[in-house]
């Protein structure tokens, strides 16, 4: 009995928690076990679309206005891991994956009603150069990205 109560469990988590990772396939895989177990709510399509964008740096034809490439999310990790000493990498990644899941659903809305702005990426940008302790510049990011969020 309880083989198959834990059977029911487990393909019902698979069920639930399965479908916010394909909704977010667009995420560097290594980033997916960091992030909410559910796909975040989109205001909009185009607001799903800029979110992707924001990952990966490209364009889907119906976003008015896009200009693919650097910078994204994606290869931002990237740099951060690499610029990282080998024992941190781990906290490292999950830090980043979850700042820019906090980041990116914000700056992908509309711009009439979104609290993160390209000024904003720009200034975390620049947070992350020029720290050289890429956790402490993280948590910069993440708290600067926070009170952003609680603004009014």
């Amino acid at each position: 009995m309880r083989s198959r109560t834990a059977g029911v469990l487990f393909l019902m988590a698979g069920l639930l928690f399965g479908a916010g990772a394909q909704a977010q396939s667009f995420v560097r895989g290594d980033c997916q076990g960091h992030l909410a177990p559910v796909a975040p709510r989109y205001d909009t399509a185009n607001h799903a679309l800029w979110h992707q964008r924001f990952w990966t740096g490209g364009c889907d034809p119906q976003i008015p206005r896009c200009i693919p490439g650097q910078p994204n999310w994606n290869n931002m990790v990237t740099t951060l891991l690499n610029r990282s000493p080998a024992a941190q990498r781990p906290a490292v990644l999950a830090k980043a994956c979850r700042v820019g899941e906090l980041i990116g659903i914000e700056w992908s809305r509309s711009k009439t009603i979104r609290k993160i702005d390209l000024g904003d990426l720009r200034a975390f940008n620049h947070m992350l150069e020029h720290e050289d302790d890429i956790l402490k510049g993280l948590g910069k990011v993440d708290q600067a990205a926070r009170a952003k969020l609680a603004e009014r």
